[in-house]
């Protein structure tokens, strides 16, 4: 019975390694993201693994061998825990493709409540009643925001949850 197993894959090297399983013809499931990173003090948008350094290979070892995949560039190994290959439930693969762009395993952003200099409060914590600027999302519940503190804006990041629109 075909299950999923977690791939150690070096150092950025996730797409060589699932390139090279792919050519050897396994099948695998490497789930990416979209994310804007500062680059050369430029903001780029850039294609990164969901998880890195890990890849998921869909394969009944028992019927066929898995030690190609030890050998494969980009690969270290299974993970295993006492010695036993990591397996990954078919539900969390589910979850994952089903977040997917269709055909393709780029994961699709969840989309934010706020749009980039937006004005937002914050309704509870340290900062609760302060009037922030919305600067971007960070990860799906995470925002980054502009607070004006000591006469000085300062970028901070907080839980998008508490954050309330400002009406204008």
């Amino acid at each position: 019975m075909q299950r999923w197993f977690v791939v150690f894959t070096k150092p950025r090297r996730e797409q060589e390694a699932a390139e090279q399983l792919r050519n050897q013809g396994f099948e695998l499931f490497l789930p990416l993201l979209e994310q804007q990173k500062r680059r050369r003090g430029q903001w780029t948008v850039v294609i990164e693994p969901l998880f890195p350094r890990y890849l998921f290979l869909y394969v009944d070892p028992d019927q066929v061998s898995v030690a190609p995949v030890r050998s494969t560039l980009g690969v270290s190994g299974f993970v295993r825990f006492g010695g036993v290959m990591s397996e990954l439930p078919q539900s969390v693969i589910d979850y994952l493709k089903g977040r997917c762009a269709p055909g393709s395993e780029l994961i699709q952003p969840q989309r934010s409540r706020f749009v980039s200099g937006d004005q937002v409060e914050i309704v509870e914590g340290p900062f609760a009643g302060i009037t922030a600027i919305f600067q971007q999302q960070r990860g799906e519940d995470r925002a980054l925001i502009l607070v004006e503190l000591l006469g000085k804006a300062n970028r901070l990041t907080i839980l998008t949850d508490l954050l309330t629109p400002v009406e204008p």
